[in-house]
């Protein structure tokens, strides 16, 4: 290892990355979903929280609610972690952020009212919806009524070149556009209503899942086959998260549900199996990590440890053990050398 002022330089074989608060962000849905487990439970979220950061989901329910029964467990952590997605996705899914011009809301490509499910009754009007700031144009008399329009939208014909996803229909004129804006914000109003009081409080905030700064830089420049990762999440959550931020999970890939798994972190075995699955030591290996119980993990494993304060305070991990602390992987340059090594610079 070389170092010239505060510039690092080290060889290493492969790297081992986490996921959640090293390569992505879903802090904001990730807390949401362990406050409901707290909520549910009577504990304070806030603890629970705390307790819960960088440890695989099966080890804090089993913590949390031992009352879950061992032939169970596998579907608490399942439901668990599609909550997590359901916080991560709400926002730009049902509240805020979904109603105008997102392929997922494409009235003719993707709603409900396409794809043969019956057409919804027109007078239904959702309590907590407000109403449309154009509600006074429909009873105008020189234009066609909501429902007409409505079934005039659903079988139309589609300009066989734009029929692309991502893409709905062309209209003759700006109305006919501003009345598909109207239909499906009645849409994302009628599936809002319907769901359960701590989804629709998820709605009202965006915790949308983003890849954090440099991941993308990092990740393009390690050849295929000498990066893994190894998650403390299980596998809806962890390929849920990575291909929501345009990540694609690599071959080796280590989720907390990996039966191959004596033990998850602050224990090193996700680490050494991500290693031993890409035919290397873990001691030759470089780890990037946000949490202390990662970390931990980390340098139990013999890996050199980068820690990013993606997550927590600087001073909340740079005693935990490892061997650089950066704010995040800007601070980070990897060069593959010739002689199948990866030449790793760390600016401090």
């Amino acid at each position: 290892m070389m170092s010239s002022q505060n510039a690092h330089t080290f060889y290493a074989d492969a790297v081992l990355f986490d996921m959640d608060g090293t390569l992505t962000d879903s802090i904001a849905a990730v807390e949401a979903a362990w406050g409901k487990v707290a909520k549910d439970i009577g504990q304070d979220p806030a603890y629970v929280i705390a307790a819960t950061h960088g440890k695989r989901a099966v080890d804090n329910l089993a913590q949390f609610k031992p009352h879950i029964k061992a032939h169970e467990m596998d579907d608490e952590v399942q439901n668990f972690e599609k909550s997590i997605l359901f916080f991560a996705d709400a926002y730009n899914k049902y509240g805020p952020g979904s109603q105008l011009n997102s392929p997922a809301s494409s009235p003719v490509l993707n709603s409900p009212l396409s794809s043969g499910s019956a057409t919804p009754d027109l007078s239904f009007s959702p309590s907590n919806s407000a109403p449309s700031s154009r509600a006074s144009s429909f009873v105008s008399p020189r234009r066609p009524s909501f429902a007409s329009k409505l079934n005039n939208m659903l079988t139309m014909s589609v300009v066989p070149e734009v029929a692309v996803y991502g893409q709905g229909p062309q209209f003759e004129d700006s109305i006919m556009e501003e009345d598909q804006q109207d239909i499906v914000m009645f849409e994302a109003n009628q599936k809002k209503h319907v769901l359960e009081a701590w989804q629709q409080e998820a709605t009202s905030v965006d915790r949308s899942v983003r890849i954090l700064p440099g991941v993308k830089r990092m990740m393009s420049s390690i050849p295929e086959g000498r990066y893994a990762v190894a998650t403390s999440g299980a596998k809806t959550y962890a390929y849920g998260c990575m291909t929501r931020v345009g990540i694609t999970p690599p071959k080796v890939t280590i989720t907390a549900d990996d039966k191959r798994l004596k033990a998850g972190k602050p224990a090193p075995d996700p680490f050494l199996l991500a290693a031993r699955e890409l035919g290397f030591s873990a001691k030759n290996c470089v780890v990037f990590e946000d949490s202390p119980s990662g970390i931990r993990a980390g340098v139990a494993s013999g890996a050199i440890v980068i820690a990013v304060c993606t997550s927590h305070e600087r001073k909340h991990i740079e005693h935990v053990g490892a061997h650089f602390v950066v704010e995040n992987m800007d601070k980070v340059k990897c060069e593959p050398c010739a002689d199948g090594r990866l030449k790793f610079t760390v600016q401090l």
